[in-house]
Order: structure tokens, then sequence, then C-alpha cells
């Protein structure tokens, strides 16, 4: 069964981009969703005979040798283990949901068959991705999610602003695949295998801790990991990757895209073991983005982009637990903030609906009476980003991260993340209050279906007992997951100060999650008196803190001043002459074509009567 996961969304893909326009927007829907469905029915059916297996042996499905010249062989296989079941489970299922989302959200858009069929394609790509046995057909997974992104973010082409965010989404992260195809290239000319797995072996044996070959290859895989994820100093894309559908959003941010970096490290996690000081800068990056991140969100005013920032923000909590050595605690991040932020967005996009495509959550207010459902969605998944304890996914999963950094004896990264937990709670409230409370602004006219209905209802609940699989000492203590996943990661560091640090760490990570939103309150109460205040911050923090200015000043203008320069050079002219000989004869045959019959006749005829002279000549 585990190659009809990636492989029918891949066959809905073909059928909608061969006919998708000529079918009506229900067979669309039905092939579009109902392939994803597919997917995750049998991601499941592989994932529980898997776990039925004694010990959850790793399976590798070989499918066909791609290619075998020179000694150099490619083996198009599929891997599964514990790491890969959890992504696997988690791509298919939330990608489904999103699909029944997109079903009623996109109803009556012109490009429905485009948008399924690029979303399709989207998830096959991701669940091919995180499948993969060989570095070569990871590859293959890793540029097929950005070839997705830059057409989905772009997928509204005709406003202009839609498509220079794509294209920036695409630029900034080649600048990171470069790295990582450069990365790869290193590993497999030193150690002779594109084979992941046996490549891990090898370099294990050949190289020692803190060898120049092994902190090359992590630190060039780091680069790939900081443009897919949008890490420092390559996240500028992502804000403005919130041009495109709202189901896009969450599907970039929640189940695919930016998580693959996370799993690339995870994966190749004996590598970072080898680079110390690439581990060190993976944890000490997480832990500036998390921070800037966070301050960035708390002043933005269009929904989508508090969100954006939030993503960023959140993977680099996942960032910091690859840098301490938490490699489940990274995994668990992932899979809660899979369900929590594709809630958020969802029910960002029943907001954005209901009210005719308003963004800016100044224009907004009130809406807690008029979209019960939202406003509920809104609550539980802000709850469990914000972390608020005990009773959410998202509390569990970042209170781990907490405790490893503090664990590995490292305050200062302990410092960062519990900032950046003040700062989540904090714009996370702030958030709800501005939407959903106060006077109403725009009332809702538009109401939504069950199609976008489910999808929030379902989030919901996992945002909430998704945690529940791995409790710390003073909760139950359940191991779940890190249990499933130890044939896959070594044992995390643990203090040896034991569970009273770990209740004390807890409850300092709630201060920080109640302390926010009641913070948040009070702003919210105070805001008109605050609004000049706010207002001078923003001008020096939403806009991504001078990044795009550093950028555009350093890149794209002197870029442009060269192309300026070499417009008029020798190989553009010799290209001009060719378009200037051929419009010329284009114009000399134009003449023959005089509309009259008989000269016509005539040239056929003293044609042909040369090219039989000619025959009977030669």
């Amino acid at each position: 069964m585990l190659w009809l996961v990636p492989a029918f969304p891949l066959l809905g893909f073909l059928l909608l981009a061969a006919a998708g326009r000529r079918m009506g927007q229900r067979a669309v829907a039905a092939v579009g969703t109902g392939s994803v469905g597919l997917s995750a029915l049998a991601a499941w059916w592989a994932a529980i005979d898997f776990m039925a297996s004694p010990g959850h042996a790793a399976w590798l499905q070989a499918l066909w040798t791609w290619m075998d010249v020179g000694g150099f062989r490619v083996t198009a296989s599929l891997y599964l283990d514990p790491l890969a079941v959890v992504m696997m489970l988690v791509v298919a299922s939330v990608g489904f949901l999103i699909h029944l989302y997109s079903t009623e959200f996109m109803a009556g858009d012109e490009g429905y068959g485009r948008y399924f069929a690029y979303l399709n394609l989207f998830v096959a790509a991701m669940l091919t991705l995180v499948l993969a046995g060989d570095l070569l057909l990871l590859f293959l997974g890793w540029e097929g999610v950005g070839l997705c992104s830059y057409l989905l973010i772009g997928f509204w082409y005709r406003d202009p602003a839609n498509g220079r965010a794509a294209r920036q989404a695409f630029i900034v992260t080649r600048a990171g695949d470069t790295g990582l195809l450069l990365g790869l290239l290193l590993l497999f000319a030193t150690l002779g295998t594109s084979d992941i797995q046996a490549l891990l072996a090898a370099a294990a044996g050949q190289w020692p801790i803190g060898s120049p070959l092994a902190a090359a290859a992590a630190a060039l895989l780091l680069l790939g990991a900081l443009g897919k994820s949008a890490q420092l100093p390559l996240h500028t894309w992502l804000p403005d990757a919130m041009a495109g559908p709202t189901p896009v959003s969450a599907l970039i941010h929640a189940a695919t895209m930016v998580t693959a970096g996370v799993y690339l490290l995870d994966r190749l996690h004996p590598l970072l073991i080898l680079a110390p000081a690439v581990q060190a800068a993976v944890a000490l990056i997480g832990a500036v983005t998390l921070v800037l991140a966070g301050i960035s969100a708390l002043f933005q005013h269009d929904i989508k982009r508090v969100l954006a920032y939030s993503t960023i923000s959140q993977i680099g909590y996942m960032f910091l637990a690859l840098g301490v050595g938490g490699w489940v605690a990274a995994i668990f991040h992932f899979m809660t903030h899979a369900f929590f932020k594709a809630l958020l967005f969802l029910a960002a996009g029943a907001v954005i609906h209901a009210l005719d495509g308003e963004h800016d959550i100044d224009r907004m207010g009130g809406l807690r009476r008029q979209l019960p459902l939202a406003f509920w969605s809104f609550v539980v998944g802000g709850a469990s980003l914000a972390a608020l304890p005990l009773v959410t996914a998202g509390f569990f999963s970042k209170d781990l991260i907490l405790w490893q950094a503090w664990s590995t004896a490292r305050p200062g990264l302990w410092t960062a993340g519990w900032i950046g937990a003040l700062l989540t709670s904090l714009y996370m409230g702030r958030l709800v209050f501005r939407v959903f409370f106060g006077p109403a602004t725009t009332p809702a006219r538009r109401p939504f279906g069950w199609a976008m209905g489910l999808p929030l209802v379902v989030l919901g609940i996992l945002s909430v007992v998704g945690g529940y699989v791995e409790t710390p000492p003073f909760f139950g203590d359940v191991r779940l997951l890190s249990s499933f996943l130890g044939a896959v990661f070594p044992a995390a560091a643990e203090a040896p100060s034991g569970a009273g640090s770990e209740l004390a760490l807890g409850l300092l990570a709630a201060v920080a999650a109640i302390g926010g939103i009641a913070a948040a309150w009070e702003l919210f109460r105070r805001r008109q008196r605050l609004a000049a205040a706010e207002g001078l911050l923003q001008a020096g923090w939403a806009p991504n803190w001078g990044f795009d200015f550093l950028y555009d000043r350093l890149l794209v203008l002197p870029y442009y001043f060269l192309a300026a320069v070499g417009r008029g050079d020798i190989v553009d002219a010799a290209y001009a002459a060719l378009a200037d000989l051929t419009r010329y004869c284009h114009r000399l045959l134009s003449r023959t074509q005089t509309g009259r019959v008989r000269w016509y006749a005539a040239g056929v005829a003293a044609g042909a009567v040369l090219f039989v002279g000619l025959g009977v000549w030669l």
C-alpha cells in the first residue's frame, strides 16, 4: 500500500491537468479531494500495518532502479520508519482536510481545476519527500514543493503583487536549495552512495566528531533548510506568500513546505551530531528567529501576516529543539503545530470569506456572535499556539522544547524560548480580541457551510488532544511518541535535577502564556490611548526588521543596474539583428499575398515547371 500514498494525489494531478478545464466544479472537487482522501486512507492503512509489526522495524520498498551509470546507482525506493510514519500521517490527513475546505472556499473561481491540480501535486511532492529512501528522490520532492509553492502563491496571477510574491518565494528558496544541492553532491562524492541509511552509516563510520567534511556537509544542508523553513536570514519570502489563497497558506505553513527543512535536519540528524558547531548554529538561529518573528507579529494588521510571522517563530522553536538534540521534541512540535496552525489559517479564511475578502484586523471586530464556529476555532487554535497550560497540545510540545533547552545547560536558549512564548500569547491575544471582541465594524455577509466547518471542528479537537501523546512527569509522564520514535533518534539529554525542575519550568511557561494573554487584554482595553505608540513601533518592526530594504539595496537594485548596463551588449545586438532579418523576410514575403488567384496559379505552375526541370537536369 505504501507506494499508493504519493501515487493517488499524483494521479489526481495528472487527471486535473489533462481534463480539469472540461470538468465541472463538482467533478474537479471529487477528483482533487478524493485523491488525497484515498492517499490518507492508504497512509493510515500502511501506518497501522507498520505499528502492528514487531519492533517497528523499518520498511524499504524498492520500486525500480532509477539510473545505473558508471557506478552511480539510484533506486527509486520508499522508506518507512517511525519518523516517516508521523510525517506521512500528518501531511496526508491535514492535506485532506485542507482540500475539503477548499472545495467551498474556492467555489466559483475561474481557476478551480488548476487550483486543485496544483494542490494535488503539492501533497504528492511532500509525501515523496518524507517517504524517500534516497537523497535524489528526496531532492525531487524538495524541488516539487518549491515549484508548487510558486504556482500557488501566484495563483491569482493577474495581480502583479501576487506574481512578485511568488517570484520572491522562488528566488529566496533557490538560494537555500543551491546549498542543499551542493551538500548532497558533497555527501555522494565523499561517501559514495545516495541511499540515506547507507550514507548515514558510512558517515558515522568514516568521519569523527568535528570532521571538516561533516561540518561542511551539515552547513550546506542547513542552508537548504533555512530557505525552505523561512529562518533567518532567508525568512523574507514567507510573509509575502500570503498573496495566495488562504487554504494554500494553511498547507504551506502547517503540513508542507516550511516543515521540509525541519524534516531534512531530523532525518539527517547524525550529520548534525558529527558537526557540533553547526548544530549549535541551528539552535542559535532558531532562538533569534523565534524572538524577532514574534516581535514582528505584534505589529501586523493583516490577519494572515500575523499568522505568517507566527509560523516563522514556531519553526524557530523546532530549530531550537534540533540544535539542542531534542529530535523528538522538534517532531512533536511539528505535529501539534500542524494541527493548530492549519486550524488558525482555515479559521482566518472563514473570517475573510465572510467579510468579502477583508484582511485588516482594524476593520474587524465583534465577530464572535456572527461567526461562532470561526471564533471558537480561533480561541482553541490561539490557545494551543500560545501554549495554554495542560489543556492544549501546544503546551506539551513547547514545554518539552523549553525543558530540553534547559537540560543542555544553555540558559540563554531557554530564556529566548520563554520570551518567545510570552510574545506568542501576546500577539495571539491581540489578534483574537481585535477580530472577535469590541464593537462590530464590518458585518459578516457570507456564511460558510459544512465543507469549511467540518475541518475546523476536526482540527480543533486535534489541537486539544494531540498533545497527550507526550506529557511531562508532573502530568502523567506519557511517553508514547518518544517510545515510538526511539528506534530512530538517540535519547535526549536530561537534566540531573529531575521532575522538580521540570515542574518549575512548566510553571514559568504557564506564566508566560497566561501573562501574555492578560497583557493583550489590557492593551486591547487601552488601544485608543496607545494607538500613537503602536504606530511608531510598527514603523520599525512591521517592515521585517529592514531585511527587505537591505536585500533590495544589496541584491535587487544592483541586478537591475547591471541588466540595464548590459542591455546594449554585443550578444543582444546579434539577436536583435536576427529579429530584424526575420521581420524583413516577413515583409518581403507578405508582398506576394496580393489576393489575385490567377497570379497564385501562375506561381504554382512556374514552381512546378522549375522543380521538374531541376529533376530532369540533375
